[in-house]
């Protein structure tokens, strides 16, 4: 990073007090907004069991069980400040985050400053340093902050190891510096795997030209050696323990043996578009009882299946858990409603999520209801979600405006193949949550301060993005 470091010398007052800025944000959610969900006793259980018992595993009636419902980065992260600041002591886990997601924000100056040049590397670290949407999980013991952050610097290692192939280089160093932080942000986050796919798309396309092929073949080699072989002990450890196939976290954070309610979450993705209805329905399941009142008309599509459906909740109301019985009654009706309508639920459906994750306010962890848009019932906060949500697609739209001011070459069909194929994985969930798109953010804040720069080199062939300082 050594030509961010140039750019911070000469400007650092400038970098002084953005950076104050962004502590200070980080700091204000830290005291105002904290947030311990139930996650956050999952990962803090895993990290006492490790550190006590040496034992990745959960507290059970009769002692530690093993588990693999976690990847072992963020309890990793947890048992090392527990070690450190006493166990449960979230406090000290907040405020490292804080100091962690500080900065991420120089890690996306410095991919902004390799896609274009010093202002919009400026403009980046500005815009990055007050998002309130990346900063307040800083004051939530949850992976997204760690996740963020590796994965900022495995996109910043990546670009720079594209445009050094189209160089004709090999640049080893740079192709194993983005395969360790990618296997890092993996062991936060499995989703994040996703990262590859863009990134080996980019490199195909150099392997295509004759005098690239050799370097581009090494390169590859070396990132996927890198990024998939820290892998190798977790997969090694589930099948010594569980004798299963596991090189990832379960997909529905469950141990081999333990049922899934397979049919009630094809149910939920046959009708589910927003994140209020993960809160108000999935969420409840299982434990707590679901209001019928909460499901929208699009969950039904006849009188008799409406029928159906009301008499499995009242069913489910009664025992508070879903037996399989019930899960093959939720099952026979999500194949009914696929069938009755295939472009809703492989295209408008999907397509809806996406939106939501990206555009509804992002107040998920503020004292703002879930259901903002019913003014009546809560006025002042439905302005103030309004107004957040402006401020989300302001981000949006001016990283969109980055996109299409800069011509980013190579380096683009890698961050814009990340962002395509992270949100249509997305949207294949039927829990639509926010912080889920978080890890784009990085790409949409570098971009975003390219709408505060002229790009010098508009109108040339489409080379990689080389920086203008």
């Amino acid at each position: 990073m050594k030509p961010l470091i140039n750019l911070v010398r000469r400007n650092w007052l400038f970098f002084l007090l953005v950076t104050t800025i962004a502590l200070a944000l980080r700091f204000f959610f830290f005291f105002r907004f904290p947030h311990l969900s139930d996650d956050t006793w999952i990962y803090g259980d895993i990290a006492k069991n490790w550190l006590n018992h040496g034992i990745f595993g959960l507290d059970d009636a009769g002692g530690v069980r093993p588990t693999l419902i976690r990847l072992p980065g963020y309890p990793g992260f947890l048992a090392a400040v527990f070690s450190l600041f006493g166990q449960e002591h979230y406090t000290a886990v907040m405020v490292l985050q804080a100091l962690i997601d500080t900065n991420t924000c120089l890690a996306i100056a410095a991919l902004a400053l390799e896609l274009m040049n010093a202002r919009a590397a400026k403009a980046a670290y500005l815009l990055a340093a007050v998002c309130p949407f990346t900063a307040m999980y800083a004051a939530t013991p949850l992976s997204e902050t760690l996740a963020i952050f590796c994965t900022a610097h495995a996109l910043y290692y990546g670009v720079r190891g594209l445009k050094s192939l189209w160089a004709g280089e090999t640049a080893m160093l740079l192709w194993l510096l983005t395969g360790l932080w990618t296997a890092f942000s993996i062991y936060l986050r499995p989703d994040d795997g996703i990262l590859l796919g863009p990134l080996f798309l980019a490199m195909l396309v150099l392997f295509l030209r004759p005098n690239l092929r050799r370097q581009t073949a090494i390169a590859g080699v070396v990132l996927a050696a890198a990024s998939l072989g820290p892998l190798a002990p977790w997969t090694f450890r589930n099948w010594k323990v569980f004798h299963v196939w596991q090189p990832l976290a379960a997909r529905y954070a469950n141990d081999p043996g333990e049922f899934v309610p397979y049919g009630f979450d094809h149910w939920l993705r046959t009708w589910t578009v927003d994140y209020v209805s993960v809160e108000e329905v999935q969420w409840h399941v299982s434990g707590e009882p679901i209001d019928p009142q909460t499901l929208p008309e699009r969950a039904f599509d006849t009188r008799p299946e409406y029928e159906k459906t009301q008499q499995l909740i009242a069913r489910y109301n009664q025992q508070l858990w879903i037996d399989p019985e019930m899960d093959a009654e939720f099952e026979q009706i999500a194949r009914l409603r696929e069938e009755h309508n295939p472009l809703r639920y492989f295209v408008w459906l999907p397509t809806l999520r996406m939106a939501d994750m990206w555009l509804r306010p992002r107040t998920e962890f503020l004292n703002v209801e879930t259901r903002w848009w019913e003014f009546d019932a809560h006025w002042s906060e439905s302005i103030f979600a309004i107004s957040w949500a402006a401020l989300n697609l302001f981000y949006i739209l001016a990283a969109f405006r980055g996109w299409i001011t800069w011509r980013f070459g190579i380096a683009g069909v890698f961050l814009i193949g990340f962002i395509a194929l992270r949100s249509l994985f997305l949207s294949t969930l039927e829990n639509p949550e926010p912080r889920y798109v978080l890890e784009c953010f990085p790409v949409v804040l570098a971009m975003a301060g390219g709408a505060f720069a002229r790009a010098a080199n508009k109108g040339q062939p489409d080379t990689p993005a080389i920086r203008q300082d």
